[in-house]
């Protein structure tokens, strides 16, 4: 397996990709997440592959696109409250649905946070939505713990 930065040759399965997860989302939160649409234009999505500050890598097998991690970095100069310190932020880490449980998941985790730590970056995050039980499996079992826990009551 190889592990790269996407390319504009990705964009059909990084929208497929895409799909699977809006649709686990979906399925677990209807009220805020719609079916059967895109996350990102094709005009989007290019300008994301040229955007330094919001790498997004790409999980190949066997010349198929089979994984992909959007990340972004974030950094917070002369806030009031918090430290200047470099943090990248994974927004969105996908693995095949057919393709799950072979180790790609985790072989994309630890190539993000290598390339973190390779930046300077003094952290790496993710939001994990709760109705994706076994995306928090997932995470945990690669050792990321809660930073801060999101709350809310529907109204």
């Amino acid at each position: 397996m190889e592990i790269r930065r996407a390319m504009e040759l990705d964009l059909p399965a990084l929208h497929r990709l895409l799909r699977q997860v809006l649709e686990v989302h979906h399925k677990g939160r209807p009220d805020l997440f719609r079916g059967g649409t895109e996350k990102y234009t094709d005009e989007e999505l290019r300008a994301l592959l040229c955007d330094e500050t919001r790498p997004i890598f790409v999980a190949v097998q066997e010349g198929k696109v089979c994984g992909y991690a959007f990340c972004m970095f974030r950094c917070f100069p002369a806030d009031n409250i918090l430290t200047d310190i470099r943090t990248l932020y994974i927004d969105d880490l996908c693995v095949e649905e057919n393709a799950r449980g072979q180790g790609i998941g985790r072989a994309l985790y630890a190539f993000v946070r290598s390339f973190a730590k390779e930046q300077g970056c003094y952290n790496l995050t993710l939001n994990v939505w709760a109705c994706n039980e076994s995306a928090l499996r997932f995470y945990e079992a690669c050792g990321l713990k809660p930073q801060k826990i999101g709350m809310e009551t529907i109204l």
